[in-house]
C-alpha cells in the first residue's frame, strides 16, 4: 500500500519535469536553427508568393532565417503529410489551404494525415474570392443567364476550372447545387489553360481566383459576372456577390494560413500567432496582400481553430451532397 503514494510523486515529478522542459525549449526558440516554412505547392503561384513574403518578414521579427521550401504533389498532400509528421518544436511550419485542409480531408479520404489532429493553426493569413467568368463572346450577361441556361439546357452547359478539387471546381458545384443549374464540369491542369480555353470559345464559363481573372477582364477578354465570396472583393470592387445576384447562401472563399504540427508547444504557437499578426499589420505588406487579392482579419489560434472546423464540415456536406469523386 505504501508503494501508491511513492507512485504518485514519482509520476507527478515526472510531469513537472516534462512541463519544465517543454517550457524551456519554448524559451530558447527560436534560437536553435533556422525555421522552415514549406509550401505544398510549386514556385511562382499565389500559395508560394505568399510564403516567400511571410517568411522574409518572419525571418527579420524572429532574428532567425526562415526558409521556404516548395514540396509540391497532389494537391497539397505531400507537403502536408510532411509537416504532420515533423517533430513539433517550433522549426517546421507549413503554408496550409483551404485544399489541404477542409477539402482534401473529405474529397481525399485516403490521405495520410488528419487535418484536425495532426497541426496546430497558428493563424489564418487571408481569404480569397472566385469569381463566375464567361467568355467575351456568350450572351450571358448576367449570372441569372447563366443559371437559366443550365436549367433549359441540362448538361451541355460547361464550367472550365483549374482541376479536380480545386476550390475553382467547388465553386461550380456549390453554384450547381445552390441554383439546380446542370453544368459540365471540365477540369484543366491548372488556370492558365482554363483561361484560354474560356477566351477561345472551347468553354462558355469557369470559375477563376479573382486575381488570375483580373487582366483578362480588364483587357475585355472575359466578363466577371459575380465573386464566390459573401462580400466583394477588392481586386474587383464593381462585380456584385453571387448572393447580390440572386444566389442566396452562396459564400464560397479559397484561404490560406499558417500551421504548425500537432504538440508544438503553445508558447511557440501564440509567440507565432502574435509575431504574424503584426508583420500583416504593417502598411507595405497589408498592401502586398491585398494585392494578391487576400482578405485578412485579426485572429487568434483558437479563432482560427473554430474556422477551419466550421470549414471542414462545411465542405464535408458539400462534397458528400454532391457526390463529389475525382476522376
Amino acid at each position: 500500500m505504501k508503494a501508491f503514494p511513492l507512485l504518485r510523486r514519482t509520476f507527478a515529478a515526472l510531469a513537472l519535469t516534462a512541463l519544465s522542459t517543454g517550457a524551456h525549449a519554448a524559451d530558447d526558440w527560436p534560437k536553435a536553427k533556422p525555421i522552415t516554412l514549406v509550401v505544398p505547392f510549386a514556385a511562382g503561384g499565389t500559395s508560394d508568393i505568399l510564403g516567400r513574403l511571410i517568411a522574409q518578414e518572419l525571418g527579420a521579427s524572429l532574428s532567425q532565417t526562415v526558409l521556404v521550401e516548395n514540396k509540391g504533389g497532389a494537391g497539397g498532400v505531400l507537403g502536408a503529410d510532411a509537416v504532420a509528421r515533423a517533430k513539433p518544436d517550433g522549426y517546421t511550419l507549413l503554408l496550409g489551404t483551404i485544399a489541404t485542409h477542409a477539402i482534401n480531408p473529405s474529397l481525399l479520404p485516403g490521405i495520410n494525415y488528419n487535418a484536425a489532429k495532426d497541426f496546430a493553426p497558428v493563424i489564418l493569413l487571408g481569404s480569397i474570392s472566385n469569381v463566375l467568368l464567361v467568355g467575351a463572346s456568350q450572351p450571358y450577361k448576367t449570372v441569372q443567364d447563366v443559371v437559366a441556361a443550365g436549367k433549359a439546357n441540362p448538361d451541355t452547359i460547361a464550367f472550365g476550372s483549374a482541376g479536380q478539387g480545386t476550390s475553382q471546381h467547388l465553386s461550380g458545384e456549390v453554384f450547381k447545387q445552390l441554383t439546380g443549374a446542370h453544368l459540365t464540369h471540365v477540369p484543366y491542369r491548372g488556370s492558365a489553360p482554363a483561361i484560354q480555353d474560356l477566351i477561345g470559345g472551347q468553354i462558355p464559363s469557369s470559375f477563376e481566383t479573382a486575381l488570375v481573372a483580373l487582366p483578362y477582364v480588364q483587357s475585355g477578354k472575359v466578363r466577371a459576372l459575380a465573386v464566390t465570396s459573401a462580400k466583394r472583393t477588392d481586386v474587383m470592387p464593381d462585380v456584385p456577390t453571387m448572393q447580390e445576384a440572386g444566389v442566396a447562401g452562396f459564400d464560397v472563399s479559397s484561404w490560406q494560413a499558417i500551421y504548425a504540427p500537432a504538440n508544438t508547444p503553445p508558447a511557440v504557437v501564440d509567440r507565432l500567432n502574435k509575431a504574424i499578426a503584426a508583420i500583416i499589420a504593417k502598411p507595405d505588406v497589408n498592401g502586398k496582400m491585398k494585392g494578391l487579392g487576400l482578405a485578412y482579419t485579426p485572429n487568434t489560434p483558437a479563432e482560427f481553430t473554430a474556422f477551419q472546423i466550421a470549414e471542414q464540415a462545411k465542405w464535408a456536406k458539400i462534397i458528400a451532397d454532391g457526390n463529389l469523386r475525382l476522376q
